[in-house]
């Protein structure tokens, strides 16, 4: 039983599966962090190989039923969560017989049902939180900061709502960025410019949310159960 230290990357841990697999080593713990080793841990250190990775991700492809494929990346996008273990344990079951993977019972198998479920709670909340600003070149620019990476699932999403705009979804948390159909990595980001009807919109945006509101029936903690604070750091409405 080892303790596999990898570098936090999907490719990353496709290898670390290859490897145990190979290696007829089971891991009993899978960790992204240096810091949470212990000196007791008998540590196998992962270097993700591209090819390696490929006949794993291709062996999943063809092994995995469709939804069962589709939980390991949907997995792989709760990337504040520890879910590292359970996801190898469910790899390796799916691996052996993919019947055994609708058995909620086992540990791993609830967790990233769970896990799942919750994701795509917050991406569908997500869909109506998003706020696009218009910048001077008329690009609809929007920042986001999540507990998940949902760029994939918002960029396709405002695709088909914007069609024919050009637009960019920027999660500050990760240094990426969806546009043009694509996800990037930002290395290096500048303030963007509002455009002039951008600035007057957001002033009459923010005095109809102000004017609505009735001062003798506020109730902040009704209105957090609605829309909570986590989802309020980039709403218009919301900023002073």
């Amino acid at each position: 039983m080892s303790v596999y230290l990898y570098d936090g990357s999907f490719e990353g841990f496709l290898t670390l599966i290859y490897q145990s697999y190979y290696q007829k080593e089971t891991a009993s713990k899978i960790i992204k962090d240096k810091k949470k080793l212990s000196l007791l841990d008998e540590v196998i250190e992962i270097t993700t190989d591209l090819k390696r990775a490929q006949k794993v991700h291709h062996s999943l492809k063809e092994k995995f039923e469709t939804k069962n494929y589709n939980k390991i990346f949907h997995t792989f996008l709760c990337d504040d969560r520890e879910f590292e273990k359970a996801l190898y344990d469910f790899i390796v079951i799916g691996f052996k017989n993919q019947k055994d993977l609708a058995n909620i019972n086992h540990p791993s198998i609830f967790y990233l049902e769970k896990l799942e479920h919750e994701y795509f709670r917050y991406l569908h909340k997500m869909y109506g939180f998003v706020r696009f600003k218009e910048l001077e070149d008329a690009v609809l620019y929007a920042k986001i900061e999540g507990k998940f990476n949902i760029l994939p699932f918002l960029g396709k999403h405002f695709s088909k709502r914007l069609d024919g705009c050009e637009f960019i979804i920027h999660d500050t948390k990760r240094a990426l960025a969806y546009t043009n159909g694509a996800i990037h990595q930002i290395a290096d980001f500048e303030i963007p410019i509002l455009s002039e009807n951008e600035v007057k919109f957001q002033k009459l945006w923010k005095l109809f949310f102000k004017e609505i509101s009735i001062k003798e029936r506020k109730n902040s903690k009704l209105q957090q159960n609605w829309v909570p604070l986590i989802y309020r750091k980039y709403m218009t409405e919301f900023r002073n």
